[in-house]
């Protein structure tokens, strides 16, 4: 089944572009202060490495907007500079050479502000979020709606649409952010019918890491399956690092993301018959410090019920037995390993899978036991043809 995608124009935001049937990326914002632009670097390339695309970084002062030249300067991804309140902060990033820049439309100010800004984009030919949230709706909106209800999300950034358009702007990202999932849901999917910008998905104010992740994957996630969205930023009260890892994940587990590693274990129960919780943990981390770029679905199984036709079924897999268990690649039983050298085993077939995909009889060595190589079990399974963007 062709998975769906919402065509939406694309736009440049650096040398990331959003919308236009791009990969959808994964953005994140900074906690440090941008004016202590040594601080703010260190951790734009902190989330850089852990594979955000895009960084924002606040500007609520004047000492902000006068850091943003040197922030620019000096990170490697393209900066979004997110602007409330005050108009010349926006001008400022602008002329700092800013890749986007985020207002707040029920902030922003003045029409002939927001005006003098959208002019001041195009010129330099940098696009601008219409960034709604659902915690600072324009006062009238609120006094129309009394709550902000998705309409009045919509309702808000459709008037700011119209105000770019009335200037000739069209350079635009939209995002309706909600801390409630279901109104955050039908806020954006009343932007995705009625327009093709591109769609910053978020839920605002979503939490901890682990609340906050669980109603990201869930606004996020649902938006996305159905092919609506252009790019995603996770929102959690925590190191900002775990935010780009969990919008990977979301990405990830619907098929869309980077190529990558894909660990799938079961979720156990009585037939259990080894320390599958020990050796998922090891192998994620593993997995993750060594940061393949192969696109692998691994299965780690823990019994003989669900374990070989999941195991089977995957790139590469494993199935428990009593300390010991069988290794399959694409479907046949390869070998097997004993149980404390299952993770050494699964993480050294990882990388070598260049090198199984040019010799169909390589099996794995060094811990595992091979096996004779002329079983035709699970000769039928076929990877997923699954989308990398």
């Amino acid at each position: 089944m062709e998975r769906p995608r919402r065509e939406s124009r694309p736009v440049q935001v650096g040398d990331v572009q959003i919308g236009g049937n791009a990969p959808i990326s994964v953005q994140s914002m900074t906690v440090s202060k941008t004016h202590e632009v040594e601080t703010c670097l260190e951790e734009i390339h902190r989330l850089a490495d852990a594979g955000a695309d895009v960084v924002r970084v606040a500007v609520p002062r004047p000492e902000d907007a006068d850091a943003l030249k040197d922030i620019v300067q000096g990170s490697r991804v393209p900066i979004v500079a997110d602007i409330h309140f005050n108009h010349q902060y926006a001008l400022k990033a602008i002329e700092a050479g800013i890749a986007k820049v985020r207002i707040n439309p029920g902030n922003i100010g003045k029409p002939e502000w927001e005006r003098e800004v959208l002019l001041a984009a195009k010129e330099k030919g940098i696009p601008i979020r219409i960034g709604v949230n659902s915690g600072s709706l324009e006062k009238d909106l609120m006094d129309k709606y009394g709550y902000p209800k998705p309409e009045a999300l919509f309702e808000s950034a459709m008037r700011h649409v119209e105000i770019c358009q009335k200037n000739g702007f069209e350079d635009i990202v939209i995002s309706v952010k909600h801390s409630d999932v279901f109104y955050m849901i039908q806020a954006y999917r009343m932007v995705a019918e009625r327009t093709d910008y591109p769609l910053h998905l978020g839920v605002t104010e979503s939490g901890s890491l682990a609340t906050g992740t669980v109603k990201s994957s869930v606004g996020i996630g649902t938006l996305l399956a159905d092919g609506i969205g252009d790019t995603i930023r996770v929102s959690l009260a925590t190191d900002p690092v775990e935010e780009v890892k969990v919008g990977h994940r979301i990405l990830k587990s619907l098929g869309i993301g980077r190529p990558g590693v894909n660990i799938i274990a079961c979720p156990t129960c009585g037939r259990l018959v080894g320390d599958l919780f020990t050796i998922v943990e090891e192998v994620e981390e593993a997995v993750a410090a060594q940061n393949f770029d192969k696109d692998l679905n691994v299965a780690l199984m823990g019994c003989a019920v669900n374990g070989p036709g999941e195991a089977s079924g995957a790139d590469l897999g494993v199935s428990l037995g009593r300390g010991r268990a069988h290794l399959f690649k694409r479907g046949e039983i390869v070998g097997t390993v004993d149980e404390d050298e299952i993770v050494e085993a699964v993480i050294k077939a990882i990388e070598e899978w260049d090198e199984d995909e040019e010799n169909d009889d390589a099996t794995v060595t060094d811990g595992v036991t091979e096996s004779s190589g002329d079983g035709e079990a699970g000769s039928n399974v076929r990877k997923p043809n699954l989308p990398t963007s």
